[in-house]
């Protein structure tokens, strides 16, 4: 499995919609789900929690939970439905998810987390990944997260997925511990150096590519997570600039025709239009127009009778925009 570049697994963004559509612009990113708690994985609707397109492979499982029975019986389920790596969220700070006993609050219990990692071991053959974040707190030494990843690693994780910030978990929003603790990229780079055999991977703040390849001179990979999908179509040079794929560059019309034959098949068994291009609407982000794109299709996806013809209509406009602009 190759995590040289990752979409980080973002709550309400990255559903199946969302990783199909960034599948059809980067053959090789590896792409994470949404959180979904151990417990809603055993007793919850698991086609809606869990189902996914052959089309999204590679694909990661992110679990949130603190015991290592109920984690283990989750992946197991996780790899039955395909998934090739389940991730385990040690990094979440919001309350919700700190009165569950999971997320970042399990940075102080490293033992925990290498007893979930250990069954969760066993109860699979998949990698097991710890994405976690530089530290909690006041416990935001390089001791401090060097001793978690030794022990996490005893118990069988060899690869771990570090947001360069340290979490506070009271007193910020999970909004505010993504832009308020400063960024340590530093700490990152020093743990893969002083443990070669560890996997790293840094998150946290990469908003390009070019920061992507700087990043690669001292980990193993990068993660992007609201950059990639607020400008999704950065990642069309992914494949060609970090894994040196010589496949054409898709346009973004490309895009649009990839995506129209999905939307039918969705919208064929039920889902609504506005779920699945919600998440097409940074595609001409930077570009002239892009407001327009995004107001085009936010006003027109949910009339009745909207089809994948939309995004047809909403691309025309933008090729008059440019041709208008040229003349």
């Amino acid at each position: 499995m190759e995590r040289r570049f990752c979409v980080a697994p973002m709550m309400e963004y990255t559903d199946r919609h969302e990783r199909y559509f960034l599948r059809q612009i980067s053959r090789r990113a590896l792409l994470y789900t949404e959180m979904v708690t151990a417990e809603a994985v055993i007793h919850g609707d698991r086609a809606r929690l869990l189902g996914f397109s052959a089309a999204e492979h590679p694909v990661a499982l992110q679990l949130g939970g603190a015991e290592p029975e109920r984690m283990a019986m989750a992946a197991e389920i996780g790899q039955g439905f395909g998934y090739d790596e389940i991730n385990i969220n040690v990094g979440c700070p919001s309350d919700r998810v700190q009165s569950g006993r999971f997320g970042a609050c399990l940075m102080a219990e490293p033992d925990l987390v290498a007893a979930s990692v250990k069954a969760m071991g066993a109860a699979t053959d998949l990698p097991i990944t710890v994405k976690s974040r530089i530290g909690i707190d006041d416990q935001d030494s390089y001791d401090f997260l060097r001793q978690f990843a030794e022990v996490v690693a005893a118990a069988g994780c060899a690869t771990f997925i570090v947001h360069a910030r340290k979490a506070i978990l009271s007193g910020l929003s999970p909004k505010q511990n993504r832009e308020i603790p400063p960024l340590d990229y530093e700490r990152v780079y020093r743990l893969k150096a002083d443990y070669p055999e560890f996997e790293i991977i840094i998150n946290g703040g990469i908003d390009s590519l070019a920061q992507c390849q700087t990043h690669l001179e001292h980990v193993d990979g990068v993660m992007l997570g609201r950059a990639a999908y607020q400008s999704p179509y950065m990642m069309a040079q992914v494949d060609r600039d970090l894994f040196a794929e010589t496949a054409a560059v898709p346009s973004r019309t490309d895009l649009v025709a990839a995506m129209l034959p999905y939307i039918a098949e969705q919208m064929a068994q039920g889902v609504r239009l506005h779920a699945i291009v919600r998440h097409m609407l940074g595609l001409y982000h930077g570009q002239p127009g892009a407001k327009a794109w995004r107001r085009y299709i936010s006003e027109h996806s949910y009339q009745a009778g909207a089809d994948g013809g939309l995004l047809e209509a909403a691309v025309a406009q933008m090729s008059e925009r440019v041709l208008a602009s040229a003349s």
